[in-house]
């Protein structure tokens, strides 16, 4: 169980970075700073390119590294401080500087901030198919780091909305979530919790590094790692998991992306709603990541995956659907209020089960894997997954920053300020987008072929191979 703690309570570290890249950063930049959203969207898509490149490098090199503390935890330690003064710079823009200079600004520390957490969560998600070789309890410690993912996050959102917001909110801007001073207080914070989760969950699986496997000595060359990376994620079914994992990801990006915009403009609710919202999403994520076990058990990983996807693409539209047909109103009615909350929170228990499923589902290939190609290559596998989790992640910014434009949406304005009609035109653009890509993710994931018969037969075939 420790071992379980430590493993999930690192993907913290990504989830409180994944949810002020998701949640505040567009909002901060561009209406509190000031700096064109386009610009703000384009930085950080430019930023996740960047990174991207060195995702599968970092895999393959933690894959064969041969040290000390095995191939893992050398990436993990020395990650630590450098993302965590990265990602604390980056909420404190200096002030006066031009859309130029800011742009510069925030690309340099978002490629820094991205690289740096690349070095953490590659390796340290990675070690998942060693930890464990069952099919079902793979679902179980990669359900762990599912929750502690949204929990870090989620405690960074409800921190902000229940108290830095409010704490904020003066006479001439009564909505601290305008307040630039309040986002150097969240960078003091976050980038404190980014630090301690990275050392909690290193230090807390450094004893089982003798138990890990140490890859054997040979020499490495550029063109030999990107052959063998290709030989390693030729497969139909790493294929589809990758697809199924990138549209999925960019709907979890682009409604992440808008979430403030709907909760504050669109509903017109209080920090004090926003945040009462947030706060029970640790309810749901516990109950999602509860679920995915009992969902493999029962009906496979991957007849649960697509179970799970049409159930979420039938649940995400209701509350705006019922608010632009006049079924209920803005965030001032107590019904809409419990519509939107209750909607919210299926959502999000469906998405954190999704999201572990996806991870198992990753981590029977590298049996399958080490079968055709006699090597171990968890970290290239799970870098192809934070290679998803991080291109989506800018990609769903990307199309959030252009639902946005299209809807006309005026920069740094007050939410009574907004009329009507943009309202409507924001909710119109934002539900074909965001149930088609719940569509087109689940029907890809039909194509997915790794089933329990198939893993357990991979297991037996390297026992025997080794035996």
């Amino acid at each position: 169980m420790l071992t379980k703690l430590a493993y999930g309570v690192g993907s913290a570290a990504f989830g409180i970075k994944d949810a002020g890249f998701g949640i505040f950063i567009l909002v901060f930049y561009s209406q509190v700073i000031g700096l064109d959203a386009g610009l703000v969207g384009a930085a950080l898509t430019t930023a996740l390119v960047l990174d991207a490149i060195l995702d599968p490098i970092v895999g393959y090199w933690s894959d064969n590294l041969r040290s000390r503390w095995g191939r893992r935890h050398l990436f993990m330690y020395v990650s630590a401080l450098p993302v965590a003064v990265c990602y604390f710079l980056l909420w404190r823009p200096p002030v006066g500087w031009d859309h130029n200079a800011l742009f510069i600004y925030l690309l340099v520390l978002a490629i820094l901030t991205r690289f740096f957490l690349t070095l953490f969560e590659t390796p340290s998600a990675a070690q998942a198919p060693e930890l464990t070789r069952d099919y079902d309890q793979r679902s179980a410690i990669l359900s762990y780091r599912s929750f502690f993912g949204w929990a870090g996050g989620n405690a960074m959102t409800v921190l902000m909305f229940f108290f830095i917001f409010p704490a904020f909110a003066t006479q001439a801007i009564p909505n601290g979530q305008f307040n630039r001073d309040s986002y150097v207080v969240y960078g003091y914070i976050a980038s404190a919790a980014i630090f301690l989760a990275i050392m909690v969950s290193a230090l807390g699986t450094h004893g089982r590094i003798a138990q890990m496997q140490q890859p054997e000595a040979r020499k490495i060359s550029l063109v030999a790692m990107f052959r063998e990376v290709l030989a390693t994620l030729s497969n139909r079914s790493f294929f589809s998991i990758f697809l199924t994992g990138l549209i999925a990801n960019i709907a979890v990006g682009f409604g992440n992306a808008l979430s403030v915009y709907f909760s504050t403009y669109f509903w017109g609710f209080s920090p004090q709603q926003i945040g009462l919202i947030t706060l029970a999403i640790f309810i749901s994520a516990l109950i999602g990541a509860a679920l995915a076990p009992l969902v493999t058990k029962r009906l496979g990983k991957r007849n649960g995956a697509i179970v799970i996807g049409f159930a979420g693409m039938a649940v995400t539209p209701i509350a705006i659907l019922l608010r632009l047909f006049g079924v209920i109103s803005n965030g001032s009615d107590p019904t809409t209020f419990w519509v939107v909350f209750i909607q919210g929170q299926v959502d999000v228990a469906l998405i954190v089960c999704l999201q572990a499923l996806l991870a198992s589902m990753i981590s029977d290939l590298v049996e399958q894997s080490e079968l055709k190609t006699g090597r171990r290559s968890e970290g290239v596998f799970f870098a192809a997954n934070t290679f998803i989790q991080k291109i989506t992640t800018g990609a769903g910014v990307m199309v959030a920053a252009i639902v946005l434009g299209l809807a006309q949406f005026p920069a740094g304005a007050d939410p009574s300020q907004v009329p009507a009609s943009t309202l409507t035109t924001l909710g119109w653009y934002y539900l074909p987008v965001i149930v088609g890509l719940r569509l087109a993710m689940t029907l890809v994931t039909f194509t997915y072929t790794l089933s329990r018969s198939s893993h357990e037969e991979n297991l037996r075939k390297l026992g025997a191979a080794k035996g």
